[in-house]
């Protein structure tokens, strides 16, 4: 690891020398793009270019390309980044007016078959130089089901929707189609790709029928391509790959290794595996003997030594996005994801058709998550909502609404310290925790937990807001701190009662239906489990949970139902402010948590500053002689209907 630490400080003061270097540039430059120009044009708001890549190819650092309403079918390879916050290149979608981007292609020429069936043959060189219909999903921790199915990177859309891929041809083409599950398949020969789909009640040919043929919609072909901004677009209908942490995360739209993007205000959609990618570059180790702790420590290695710090990666911010249908991820990150802010986006719909299985599934997907902000989104519909899988040091999960998912939370191997405050989680079950190293802090919880006691993974931490590895540790559950939560509805505990690290519980309320952690006996459950790992288990010893200052009221019914109207969403829940009176509780600040004990670091903002949970959910601000539990701050009793989103 010495050696890679070296490479990397090389690589840094390089990046600083040449980033010094570079030259003053002309006034920004604003390009215009419409359907109706030409590329020949001088992308003039009078004279606009045909296609957005034509501008993309002639943008500097300062620049802005202007997309004017339509539907654009390219995909946009940005040659260049800008130079800093300051002096970027900005995509943007011309005010009040609609512009997509689709990575597919209008499918005509369908001729009917039996049952619902009908059949389309193209030549190859209708898709050029990838063919998602003979491309295969693949890489590491990919789990087809069953294990010898193959899955391809296509898709079929009608009227915008997609059709599911179907395991075998004569799913297709043998029988009536389900209105509800219209399915497709594809071959490919030599000359030739043909693709049979069902479509109920439907002739394609007078419908929008639609295929892939672009892998991404808005990708980098390199990385170190910097400070872009994406604003105002319809993204949808790419062919992307799976990304696994070990390999290239491609995305419908992704930053490629890269630092200071912003992504804001977009719809993105319908990618085969990933919608936004800020994760890692590829090379020759991709998916080859890498799909194992030992295998991604290697991974980390090779990034830090290709320049994995916080002046050159991440820093990216997302907000204000709408995401939705994609099979693997709505926002993917291995390393690149880092002291990111992902906020504001409504995130649904992820992994819904469970059309295949791995490891990589979630709303957001991040390894390397330091210092990484993942505020005030509404995630809902997804396997896990947000899942932050080694390194999360320094993260904060704060102030969002998650419901109808598998599990809102999973933390996996990750050494803390880990804010979790202010969210409101609603699903069946709220936390997968297999960490060390967390403060949940002024919650809602309405599920239950499941609590890995010991993972035998050795896992790395950093410096403090840092990327620099000092070390690597396994993974003893524990190191856990829930003060001023509000336990409603089937909110459970128990999964906590014991621990091999202290689990400390302070200021909860606990109303009816819920269960506490303490005076449980629960048996403990184990991750990877190495000979060597069991022998490093030996060392730990089981400890119970302590608990104080808790308000119990079994007999209290909070309700806490969430309920759609419109495009807002709606909490009922019932809340009593005697729980002030009956029990003060603390402000929580950075000196009111305990360190995080396998790091021995504070819990602080990500900046380095002091820790102050002072306002609610609203950002309203709290009574910080005696916050109110949970996520808002109580200022009448009974029944209240909230707008959350």
């Amino acid at each position: 690891m010495k050696r890679a630490f070296a490479v990397t400080a090389c690589i840094m003061l390089y990046c600083s020398i040449s980033f010094a270097q570079k030259p003053i540039l002309p006034a920004q430059r604003e390009y215009h793009v419409a359907v109706n120009g030409s590329d020949t044009n001088t992308g003039t708001l009078s004279s606009p270019y045909k296609t957005i890549m034509a501008a993309a190819n002639k943008a500097m650092p300062g620049d802005v390309i202007t997309v004017h309403g339509g539907i654009y079918r390219e995909s946009i390879v940005p040659p260049r980044g800008g130079n800093s916050d300051k002096e970027r290149i900005t995509y943007q979608a011309a005010k009040g007016e609609n512009v997509t981007v689709k990575g597919s292609e209008i499918a005509k020429g369908w001729k009917r078959q039996q049952h619902d069936t009908w059949v389309l043959k193209l030549p190859n060189n209708f898709f050029g130089s990838f063919n998602p219909y003979k491309e295969l999903i693949h890489g590491d921790w990919f789990w087809p089901k069953p294990k010898e199915r193959k899955y391809l990177r296509g898709a079929v859309y009608l009227n915008g929707n997609w059709l599911m891929e179907a395991s075998k041809k004569e799913e297709v083409t043998d029988k009536d189609a389900d209105v509800n599950n219209q399915l497709w398949c594809a071959t490919v020969d030599s000359d030739s790709t043909t693709i049979w789909a069902q479509f109920k009640n439907t002739d394609p040919n007078q419908s929008l029928v639609e295929i892939n043929v672009r892998q991404t919609v808005l990708y980098p072909d390199k990385p170190f391509i910097n400070f872009i901004t994406v604003r105002g677009f319809t993204l949808e209908q790419a062919a992307t790959n799976w990304a696994p942490p070990t390999a290239e995360q491609h995305g419908l739209i992704g930053t490629h290794w890269s630092r200071g993007w912003v992504i804001e205000n977009n719809t993105i959609r319908y990618s085969k595996c990933v919608g936004i990618a800020l994760g890692k570059y590829g090379d020759e180790y991709d998916n080859k003997d890498t799909e194992s702790a030992k295998g991604y420590v290697g991974t980390i290695n090779r990034a830090l030594a290709f320049g994995w710090n916080k002046g050159t990666i991440g820093g990216h911010i997302v907000r204000n996005n709408t995401i939705t249908n994609c099979e693997q991820t709505g926002i993917v990150g291995s390393m690149g994801c880092s002291f990111s802010v992902i906020e504001g986006n409504s995130i649904h719909d992820i992994h819904i058709h469970r059309l295949f299985n791995g490891a990589e599934q979630a709303a957001i997907k991040f390894h390397g998550a330091v210092d990484v902000q993942i505020r005030n989104n509404h995630i809902y519909r997804s396997n896990f909502g947000i899942w932050l899988d080694w390194m999360a040091q320094g993260a904060q999960i704060k102030n969002n609404l998650m419901h109808e998912n598998d599990h809102d939370i999973f933390l996996e191997v990750d050494h803390g310290p880990m804010l979790v405050s202010n969210n409101v989680l609603l699903s069946k079950t709220n936390l997968l925790m297999n960490s060390s190293g967390a403060a949940f802090v002024h919650n809602i919880f309405a599920g239950g937990m499941s609590v890995i006691n010991y993972d035998g993974r050795l896992t790395p931490f950093h410096l403090p807001h840092s990327t620099f590895v000092t070390g690597l540790h396994d993974n003893p559950g524990g190191d856990v701190q829930f003060v001023n939560n509000l336990f409603v509805a089937a909110g459970n505990a128990s999964q906590y009662s014991k621990a091999l690290l202290p689990v400390r519980f302070e200021g909860n309320v606990y109303t009816k239906g819920t269960i506490r952690a303490v005076n449980n006996d629960k048996a403990m459950q184990f991750g990877e489990m190495s000979k060597e790992a069991q022998e490093q288990f030996k060392k730990y010893k089981p400890e119970a949970a302590s608990e104080s200052n808790a308000l119990v009221k079994t007999d209290f019914d909070a309700m806490a139902n969430l309920s759609a109207e419109k495009d807002h969403f709606y909490l009922e829940i019932n809340l009593d402010r005697s729980w002030l009176s009956q029990k003060a509780r603390k402000l929580v600040t950075s000196g009111s948590l305990n360190r995080a004990i396998v790091l021995n670091l504070p819990f602080e903002n990500t900046d380095g500053s002091v820790l102050r949970i002072d306002t609610d959910y609203f950002g309203k601000k709290r009574n910080v002689n005696n916050p109110s539990p949970g996520p808002f701050e109580i200022t009448e009793s009974g029944k209240q209907k909230l707008k959350l989103w």
